[in-house]
């Protein structure tokens, strides 16, 4: 995943590498992208699945956010609702893993060398639960990234887009698309840093 972040112009991760990052078993998706337009239940979606974090974590659940594309009114996504939370330290899994799959949630990706990100599938709404540690810059990354593409119409339209075409071609993993996507996310973080 570090490709699809970081904003390098890396090489689309390899099956292996995905494997070994992945929690399971990784099926290629050898499709196109689903896209849809913006649903207004999204942010529903999200605060209903917040509360239940909330829920199974209590205390140790320092944030949790909306992120992704679904988190933006106006722009297209797949319908995958993704959340954003922090924890003390990601890499304590036995401080926050059991209780979120006694709540019903699912660990599936693993990446100790990318700020010791994890992320769970949901119980029963699709989403992707992406768990950071307090202080990883990337918090504050994707946070800016969301606020700046509700804030900036021609922006949250110049990234609409590029994911359609880019959801027009047959990708091996979900994972290569969202690669895919890291020039333009880059180019728009770049001004949202600039505050243009």
């Amino acid at each position: 995943m570090p490709s699809m972040q970081d904003g390098s112009n890396a090489a689309p991760i390899s099956d292996e590498d995905l494997q070994k990052i992945t929690v399971g078993e990784r099926k290629p998706h050898n499709a196109t992208i689903t896209l849809v337009e913006y649903d207004p239940r999204w942010p529903e979606l999200f605060e209903r699945e917040a509360d239940r974090v909330r829920s199974a974590l209590g205390n140790k659940a320092l944030r949790i956010e909306h992120v992704g594309s679904t988190s933006v009114p106006g722009l297209c996504a797949k319908p995958i609702i993704d959340m954003l939370l922090v924890v003390a330290d990601s890499a304590d899994e036995t401080a926050y893993v059991p209780a979120l799959e006694a709540a019903g949630y699912t660990l599936r990706v693993r990446e100790p060398e990318w700020f010791e990100h994890r992320m769970f599938k949901g119980p029963d709404t699709d989403l992707n639960l992406h768990v950071f540690s307090a202080g990883a810059t990337e918090i504050e990354r994707m946070l800016r990234f969301r606020d700046w593409l509700r804030s900036n119409d021609t922006d949250r339209d110049h990234y609409a887009r590029a994911k359609r075409d880019l959801a027009q071609r047959v990708w091996r993993h979900v994972q290569h698309y969202a690669d895919a996507k890291t020039a333009i996310v880059q180019e728009i973080m770049d001004r949202a840093n600039e505050g243009r």
